[in-house]
C-alpha cells in the first residue's frame, strides 16, 4: 500500500515537474547571449578573375547634371571663393547659398540640366560626361584664357555617397571623399561589424534597379583587401547580413515567447489537478 503510493505520489511529481523543467530550460537557452567572435582576414583563397576586370573608380566617374562640384583655385584662394565667388552668379547647392566658405572648403556649384555649371566671371561651362580631372583642366584653361596667369584650380565632387544597412554599427549614406575608397574603409567609417554580423557574406549592390549587380565579399578572405570588386562607386549599396548563430537565437526567441503561455496554462492545470486529488 505504501509502495502504490509512493509510485502515485512520485508519478504526480513528474508530472509536474516536466513541463517546470522544460519552461526553465527554454528561459535559460533564450536568456543566454551568443557573442560571435569575428575572425577577419585570414581564410587564403585565389580572387575570382572576373572580378580583377572590375578596374573603374571614382576617377573614372562621369559627371551628371545635378551633381554638385567644388571648385577653387589654390594659386589665390579668395578669388572663387571669397567675394569675386558672388559675383559670377554661381549656381550654389546647401548652406553655401551665400558665395563663401572657408578658405580650405572651396564654393560649391551644382550642374544645372542643360550640362552645365556657371562658374564667377568665366559663365556656364559644360561639364556633364566629363571626369573631374578634365574638367578640371577645361575649367583651367578657361580660367586661364579670361583672367588668371598661372590658375591651379582644384575640383572636387562632394556629393557622391555610399548606403551601409545590416549589420554595421552605424547604417546610412556615407559620403566618397577621395578615389579609390575601399570596402574595409567604409566599414571603419560607419564604425565596424556587430556581433550578429556575417563576415563571409557582405554584399555589394551596384548598378540601377533595373540590372543591380550583386557581389559577395568573404572578409575572412585576406586577399578580400586587394579586391578590386571592393573598391567603391558612387551609388553602391552595402548590406552585411546576419550570422547563422543569429538567425537561429532569433528562431528560437520567438518559438520561445510562442509556447512560454502555452506550457504555463498546462502546468497550471497540472498543479490544479494534482491538488485536487490528493
Amino acid at each position: 500500500m505504501y509502495f502504490w503510493l509512493m509510485t502515485k505520489n512520485s508519478s504526480y511529481s513528474m508530472r509536474i515537474s516536466l513541463p517546470v523543467y522544460f519552461v526553465f530550460f527554454l528561459l535559460l537557452i533564450t536568456s543566454c547571449s551568443y557573442k560571435q567572435d569575428q575572425i577577419l582576414f585570414q581564410q587564403k583563397s585565389m580572387i575570382d578573375s572576373a572580378r580583377q576586370k572590375n578596374t573603374e573608380t571614382l576617377a573614372s566617374y562621369k559627371i551628371q547634371p545635378q551633381d554638385i562640384l567644388q571648385v577653387r583655385n589654390l594659386q589665390n584662394i579668395d578669388f572663387i571663393v571669397g567675394g569675386s565667388g558672388d559675383e559670377g552668379g554661381g549656381s550654389t547647392s546647401g548652406g553655401n547659398n551665400s558665395g563663401g566658405t572657408s578658405a580650405g572648403g572651396g564654393q560649391t556649384y551644382q550642374v544645372e540640366e542643360d550640362g552645365t555649371v556657371a562658374l564667377p566671371v568665366i559663365g556656364h561651362v559644360p561639364v556633364v560626361g566629363l571626369t573631374r580631372m578634365e574638367a578640371t583642366k577645361q575649367i583651367e584653361d578657361l580660367y586661364r584664357k579670361t583672367l588668371l596667369k598661372d590658375p591651379i584650380i582644384e575640383v572636387k565632387i562632394v556629393n557622391l555617397k555610399v548606403t551601409i544597412l545590416g549589420e554595421i554599427r552605424e547604417q546610412g549614406n556615407f559620403p566618397l571623399t577621395k578615389d579609390k575608397t575601399t570596402l574595409v574603409e567604409m566599414i571603419g567609417a560607419a564604425g565596424g561589424l556587430t556581433d550578429r554580423a556575417n563576415e563571409k557574406n557582405v554584399e555589394i549592390i551596384r548598378g540601377g534597379p533595373d540590372n543591380p549587380q550583386v557581389t559577395v565579399i568573404d572578409l575572412r578572405n585576406i586577399n578580400s583587401i586587394s579586391d578590386p570588386a571592393t573598391i567603391l562607386h558612387n551609388g553602391d549599396i552595402i548590406y552585411i547580413a546576419e550570422n547563422r548563430h543569429a538567425i537561429r537565437g532569433d528562431k528560437i526567441s520567438t518559438f520561445s515567447t510562442l509556447i512560454q503561455p502555452i506550457l504555463i496554462v498546462l502546468n497550471t492545470a497540472l498543479v490544479i489537478y494534482t491538488l485536487a486529488h490528493r
